[in-house]
């Protein structure tokens, strides 16, 4: 059985143990022949900052539920000096909770266009630093315009496969596999679909036409399928195969724009996605509450805005609660995966 793994960490990167014992357990799977934690792993149902590699049989809960998650980082063609923080703020307030709509077609979401709660978010950003100017150009990416990150899913269709397909004994017939690739693929193309639809509305609200332009998108809860029968999963994972991603850390702090190594075997190809948790959820509202007053989490030390549509994850999401990104970055700089080529700083953040 194979039970080794691999942690992609340095020293100065805080990991709890619970995070690295859920990674040996995935570790012991059958069929498994590379497991890969992240510097940003952190413990959850299962090990989040993970890939894993198998053969021969496939494992849907180790994408979790909600297959397709990703973030999209949209060019939204307003420039920086009619970004208006209180203003948009108060615009945002006013909307309230995203409205579910119908896109036409056999759209199999029934909360299609909505963003979603936990850490899910849509964040206006600036360019912060480019490090790396010619790459920063042939993305297209301007420094005097505004850019919208934003962080979704598949929303209920995630979560009925979830409950389609749970436990742990894994899929091993071609037929079986076939058959959740075709729905797992779907969700994958819904999400991303999903991300535009809200990115649109809330641009509407503002007052500003889309469609705005996706400049990158990147999923991190999916199962790519391999030749010979390998399937590697990726849960809060991005590929490091598919050009420039954006890792954000909290709402609080500045996202990395970074520009996967060539060779990325020792991470199985793959990245992290943000910074980690910190805390659990449950222990947040008391770890804060008489440290910061509910208007003070209103705003953060970079000076950006927060509009929050549910109280709990207004503590649940605050800053605090989330591993320090830069130890992170530099993890995967140090082990040669990656690159920094621009940072972005959080104007206005959006949830729930």
């Amino acid at each position: 059985m194979h039970t080794e793994y691999t942690l992609i960490t340095t020293e100065k990167n805080w990991m709890s143990s619970d995070a690295v014992e859920q990674l040996a357990q995935a570790a012991a799977l059958p069929g498994a022949v590379r497991t890969v934690g992240l510097p940003d792993l952190h413990a959850g149902k299962t090990p989040v900052g993970m890939a894993l590699m198998t053969r021969g049989v496939l494992y849907p809960h180790l994408t979790g539920g909600d297959t397709g998650c990703g973030m999209t980082l949209f060019a939204t063609g307003v420039g920086r000096r009619r970004c208006k923080q209180d203003r948009w703020a108060a615009k945002l307030e006013r909307l309230g909770p995203l409205a579910a709509e119908s896109p036409g077609g056999e759209c199999p979401l029934a909360a299609f266009g909505t963003l979603g709660g936990g850490n899910h978010f849509a964040e206006f950003q600036q360019l912060d630093q480019v490090l790396d100017g010619q790459a920063v150009r042939q993305m297209g990416l301007e420094g005097d315009q505004v850019y919208l990150l934003m962080h979704s899913g598949s929303r209920d269709f995630g979560q009925r496969i979830a409950r389609e397909y749970p436990g742990a004994e894994g899929l091993c017939g071609p037929a079986q596999i076939e058959t959740y690739l075709r729905v797992h693929n779907q969700a994958v193309s819904w999400a991303e679909k999903n991300r535009l639809a809200v990115a649109d509305k809330l641009l509407a609200a503002l007052g500003f036409a889309g469609p705005p332009r996706a400049v990158l998108d990147s999923c991190h809860n999916f199962v790519e399928a391999l030749p010979d029968g390998f399937f590697l999963h990726r849960k809060g994972a991005v590929s490091a195969r598919r050009g420039p991603v954006v890792i954000p850390g909290s709402r609080g702090s500045l996202a990395y724009l970074v520009q996967p190594a060539r060779e990325t075997q020792a991470s199985c190809w793959s990245l992290s996605h943000g910074a980690g948790r910190k805390w659990p959820r449950a222990s947040c509202r008391g770890r804060l509450r008489e440290r910061y007053s509910r208007e003070e989490l209103y705003r953060t030390a970079l000076g950006s805005r927060v509009v929050c549509q549910e109280q709990p994850l207004l503590y649940e999401e605050a800053p605090d609660a989330y591993k320090n990104i830069a130890p992170v970055i530099r993890a995967l700089e140090e082990h040669g995966l990656a690159r920094v080529i621009a940072t972005l700083r959080p104007l206005l953040t959006y949830k729930g």
